[in-house]
């Protein structure tokens, strides 16, 4: 009986010593977050409403430059940047042009961006470098 009773408690000692350093070591991956950014992630990040609402806030707060539309300036603008893990938008940079004015205008509309719902690795939300194509057109 006295066996019994010193193994069930070994037990339960064991078993809360095994949890607590359980717990230590999930604390510890917090602690060395690097801040790293991801280029591919199990789910990508959103902007609020989905592609369709993301093309909707360009449709309405994509300034077309003047010198660009005098020039005849048109074609598509590629944007990289991080999607922080609160979804706000750093880094914002141009890595393919059409002209300097179109460009500062891709960049501004960007910048003024809501927050995305952020990227997600493993549950957790993470940075991640994004790209995206922004259409400049002109109607004829």
């Amino acid at each position: 009986m006295m066996k019994k009773i010193l193994l069930t408690v070994f037990a339960i000692a064991f078993f809360i010593n095994a949890k607590a350093q359980s717990a230590d070591v999930v604390i510890t991956k917090k602690e060395n977050d690097t801040g790293k950014i991801y280029t591919s992630v199990e789910k990508a990040p959103q902007f609020p409403g989905g592609m369709q609402g993301f093309y909707n806030y360009l449709s309405t707060n994509i300034v077309y430059p003047v010198e660009a539309r005098l020039k005849n300036q048109h074609g598509r603008v590629l944007i990289t940047m991080t999607v922080e893990k609160d979804g706000s938008l750093t880094n914002i940079k141009v890595v393919r042009s059409v002209s300097p004015s179109v460009d500062k205008e891709a960049v501004r509309a960007m910048s003024t961006c809501p927050k995305w719902i952020p990227a997600t690795q493993n549950g957790v939300p993470v940075r991640v470098l994004y790209t995206v194509p922004i259409e400049f057109t002109l109607s004829q």
